[in-house]
């Protein structure tokens, strides 16, 4: 029985394992397929914090209304089947590795090898034709200008969430070199929505929209949210636009942040609907209550209280903090609350442990991903977190090979616990859950 195994060790065995600037690849292997990914209408969603978030709360939407829904995202967490799910369904390992097959059958011996990303992006759009999906919600893996995704013609929004610093040895070093090259994916006489905010891009935002003849949306200027309740079962708010408003909006992805998110998913809908006959006000509400979007502010348990938290660079956590903070006021008052970490060392894990400190003081447990070379060791991670004059844990802070121990232990000693620091330590704990 072939699994999602199988489909990694072709993948694997036929990519560069790098990350090279450039579209010619994935461009050549997408029309010698007679280009899949010009067979639906798509949304195409980039930034740098949010995309997830926002491309499940309008992959639910158009579920709701009776479309058949392709949902393209990246990082998997458990299984690389989720990188691409049809009304919110994993394919078959058969389907993907059938795909995988009749991609890389064409790619000629003597040319240079796409990246497992491209691979991937063109394994999707395949199943998106070989499926007739009705639309895409596309989210860009990095950056967007040069993403393997940014290749659709039939684009009807590009969404831009919000814009912060992460992956500048690929982007650039600054703010603005990041949003250039996340507005860049704006298309002519297509809709394009930004969340806005950081008000000091809107204005890069709209002349690149003025230039590249896209219809400018900025969530911040041109939405009024009202009546907004933020509790651990979820978020309520009324949404006002200029094409759409709705009273009594229910969503269960909870945090702060969350309520952004979603209102940047109705204000792209709001300027395509006309496109989709089926949205309504009801599918409209359906589809945001019923969205889901595992390993953000998830919780797992209730008694000791287990948070899962995919942040991972410094505007996330700061989100995170916030959110936590404002959900959890007394018990972090209290110093409630322990915290498992983990991070990539090409991460700005000192800044992220230096707001984690500062805003929760919470009790800190050292840990790792276990098998992946990018992430800190326990002892490193230990060493930087034990700066007493930069951090203020209310504990001397402890280090674990397993994440496993880490996260029993803080359940033992705390009532609420926080696991975070990376999407891929949240993974590795997802595929471990039956050890918790």
């Amino acid at each position: 029985m072939k699994t999602f195994d199988d489909f990694e060790k072709i993948l694997y065995a036929h990519s560069n394992n790098k990350i090279i600037p450039g579209l010619e690849r994935i461009k050549k292997l997408l029309a010698r397929l007679d280009n899949p990914q010009n067979s639906f209408k798509s949304i195409h969603i980039v930034g740098t914090n949010g995309k997830g978030s926002t491309g499940a709360f309008i992959s639910s939407i158009f579920k709701e209304s009776g479309y058949k829904t392709g949902f393209y995202l990246s990082p998997h967490l458990v299984s690389p089947g989720e990188r691409f799910m049809i009304n919110g369904e994993i394919l078959s390992p058969d389907s993907w590795i059938n795909a995988a097959e009749e991609v890389i059958k064409i790619i000629k011996p003597d040319e240079e090898l796409p990246s497992y990303f491209e691979l991937v992006t063109a394994c999707a759009f395949y199943l998106a034709r070989e499926n007739k999906i009705d639309v895409g919600i596309i989210e860009a893996g990095l950056g967007g200008k040069f993403d393997a995704t940014n290749v659709m013609d039939e684009t009807v929004c590009s969404v831009i969430a919000s814009i912060s610093m992460d992956h500048m040895e690929y982007l650039g070093p600054l703010l603005e070199n990041i949003a250039d090259e996340k507005f860049a994916v704006v298309k002519k006489n297509v809709h394009a929505c930004f969340a806005g905010v950081d008000k000091s891009l809107i204005p890069m935002f709209k002349n690149y929209c003025a230039e590249n003849g896209a219809l400018a949306h900025v969530l911040t200027e041109d939405v009024k949210l009202e009546n907004i309740k933020i509790s651990p079962d979820g978020n309520e708010f009324d949404f006002y636009a200029p094409n759409l408003e709705l009273k009594n909006i229910k969503t269960n992805l909870i945090g702060s942040y969350q309520i952004n998110n979603a209102a940047l998913s109705l204000l792209a809908v709001s300027e395509i609907k006309n496109l989709f006959p089926k949205i309504n006000e009801n599918s409209i509400l359906e589809g945001l209550k019923k969205a889901a979007w595992p390993g953000r502010l998830e919780i797992v348990s209730r008694n000791p209280l287990i948070i899962l938290d995919g942040g991972h660079n410094f505007d996330g956590v700061k989100k995170l903090c916030t959110s936590i903070k404002t959900l959890w006021p007394e018990a972090v008052e209290a110093g409630k609350f322990g915290v498992v970490y983990a991070a990539m060392r090409d991460k700005n894990y000192l800044g992220c442990l230096g707001l984690i400190s500062k805003e929760l003081k919470p009790k800190f447990y050292a840990t790792t991903v276990p098998e992946m070379p990018r992430a800190l060791t326990p002892e490193e991670l230990l060493t930087a977190a034990s700066d007493e004059e930069e951090f203020e844990w209310r504990n001397d802070p402890e280090s674990f090979e397993n994440p496993l121990d880490a996260v029993k232990k803080a359940a033992h000693e705390n009532e609420n616990v926080l696991i975070c620091g990376s999407l891929y330590l949240i993974g590795w704990l997802k595929r471990n859950a039956d050890k918790f």
